[in-house]
């Protein structure tokens, strides 16, 4: 008769994470502030609006993407430019009362209101240092490079998948194993971080670990998470 449980099983150790896949929108670029896209747009157009009807349009357009889940559920809009400006004024119509001019100023300013999380590039950073390959992998029916270049990330990773490009769209299993592909790993190897369980978790299905951090707001999007479960696994695994 021997004392104490008896040993379990001899688990063995996750492989290592080699390649970090990482969403852009919500993950590594904030979408803005709302009340600075309205008055960049008005700026454009100049439009009257009393304090009603601009808390209201404030407001709309700080969830207006949510609303394309419902009208573009297969997110057809991020497989053109054409497409994704045209599923923005539709769903500008069917919100609050917006003339022509001020919808077309607003589609115009949005970009410019997406910065970067503080945290990004130096997440990225520390990850090639690490020896880490990273993809960006976006739904993006937008020209997305533009503002991964003026906020000081160009040359911070190492590939870049665009739904628009390569005519998938997550969460279908094709835009990941190209992004699979593109880093030269398999799915074992790689962690996914997005914001999206729907759209992001679709990697889950290919084997990938995934890692979902909602959307937040502020500077820092709390990307350490991804370095620390990163170093955690390949410690796991040099043990």
């Amino acid at each position: 008769m021997t004392d104490g449980p008896a040993p379990g099983p001899e688990w063995p150790a996750p492989a290592p994470i080699r390649g970090v896949i990482f969403d852009i929108h919500s993950t590594l670029v904030d979408q803005g502030d709302a009340t600075a896209w309205l008055d960049a747009a008005l700026a454009v157009a100049p439009h009257p609006l009393d304090a009603g009807e601009r808390s209201t349009l404030i407001a709309f357009l700080d969830r207006i993407w949510e609303g394309a889940r419902i009208s573009d559920p297969t997110s057809s809009r991020d497989l053109s430019f054409e497409a994704h400006s045209r599923v923005f004024h539709e769903l500008i119509a069917a919100g609050p009362n917006v003339d022509r001019s001020l919808a077309n100023a607003l589609y115009e300013t949005m970009l410019a209101t997406w910065h970067a999380y503080d945290d990004a590039a130096a997440t990225l950073l520390e990850l090639r240092a690490a020896g880490v390959r990273t993809c960006l992998l976006s739904n993006a029916g937008v020209p997305i490079r533009e503002v991964l270049d003026r906020e000081g990330m160009g040359g911070t990773y190492d590939e870049i998948v665009l739904s628009y490009e390569v005519g998938s769209v997550k969460p279908d299993p094709r835009i990941f194993r190209i992004a699979l592909e593109r880093l030269a790993l398999p799915a074992a190897d790689v962690l996914m971080v997005g914001d999206n369980a729907h759209d992001d978790g679709g990697a889950a299905a290919l084997g990938i670990r995934t890692l979902i951090l909602p959307r937040t707001s502020g500077r820092i999007h709390g990307l350490a998470a991804v370095t620390a479960l990163v170093s955690g696994f390949n410690a796991v695994r040099a043990d």
